[in-house]
């Protein structure tokens, strides 16, 4: 330990503040962690500017089933980094379970779904609550503003999370993942944002698989529609009342549960194009549509995420 962290401790420990758990400086990251037999990268970003000492949100972002931490982390097809310089927040993009040495191809078990992780039983709500404690060993993260989004498998994982490790996270934001839990019987409510282009060849809006889900249709799932999720949270989450329409533009839409217990929220934005994408991404996949420029998924989960906090600040 440094003389000055030492010194920055003892103030901190005087003053009744949180200490700074570590020297770790902004910009990007990498460490490993050991889960279950395997070593799987962490891509950990620390915006610039933060306060020192005192405690900052943690966003988890997870990547699509196939795609790997380092593909999550890349600015140009998703842009979460860039959104945390400008929110303040720390995001981190840990890697699912892969059988390869370099962690390439992965995948989450987000329970039907998805590939290799699902069929071994990976302890994925247990790896990333060893992800959370591994980051707040070296930063300050605010207890009550812990969130975890993802895209397509992901976002299936960040809705397990929400199920499974609701005493951890305050709220999650799912983008073209919908809920793929066999069961789920959260602990406190937990608000859900769902992100989804209707015209999504993936995971289809209206429930099951499109042709270009997967090549290996084993490997995947009759997803369950968007609208089946949604009314899943709204009982989870004991929410009463016709969701109230938040935002309408050409080409999207949001609308949201407000009366919903403890606080919580669950809120649904829907683009009419870009396929299995994530909206505002200024890169996509070669051969794919565009994606949606109705709607920036970035700014609509920062936002959704900071409303549910400050609502019960």
């Amino acid at each position: 330990m440094t003389l000055r962290l030492r010194l920055l401790l003892l103030l901190c420990a005087l003053l009744g503040l949180p200490a700074h758990a570590a020297d770790l400086a902004a910009g990007t990251h990498h460490w490993r962690l050991d889960w279950a037999g395997q070593s799987r990268e962490l891509v950990v970003h620390v915006p610039p500017g933060l306060p020192a000492g005192l405690p900052v949100p943690l966003v988890l972002a997870l990547h699509g089933g196939g795609g790997h931490a380092a593909f999550m982390a890349d600015d140009e097809r998703y842009g979460l980094s860039r959104q945390a310089d400008r929110s303040g927040f720390v995001v981190a993009y840990p890697n699912g379970f892969s059988r390869l040495p370099g962690g390439r191809f992965a995948t989450w078990n987000a329970g039907g779904c998805c590939g290799a992780a699902r069929d071994r039983g990976s302890d994925d709500v247990g790896f990333i609550r060893a992800v959370v404690a591994s980051v707040r060993e070296r930063i300050t993260i605010d207890p009550t503003r812990i969130f975890a989004t993802g895209m397509s498998n992901g976002g299936m994982l960040a809705h397990r999370l929400a199920c499974d490790a609701a005493d951890l996270f305050r709220a999650v934001a799912a983008v073209a993942g919908t809920d793929a839990t066999r069961q789920c019987t959260p602990s406190r409510p937990v608000s859900v944002l769902h992100i989804h282009a209707r015209d999504d060849t993936h995971v289809l809006f209206n429930g099951g698989a499109g042709a270009e889900a997967f090549r290996d249709r084993a490997q995947v799932m009759d997803f369950v529609s968007v609208p089946d999720t949604i009314a899943r949270w709204v009982q989870r989450d004991r929410c009463s009342g016709a969701p109230q329409r938040i935002l309408e533009r050409p080409g999207a839409y949001c609308e949201e549960h407000r009366d919903c217990a403890g606080g919580s929220r669950v809120r649904l934005c829907v683009t009419d194009t870009g396929g299995h994408s994530w909206p505002g991404a200024e890169q996509v996949r070669r051969g794919k549509p565009a994606a949606s420029t109705a709607l920036d998924a970035n700014e609509a989960i920062w936002r959704f995420f900071d409303d549910v906090s400050s609502a019960r600040r």
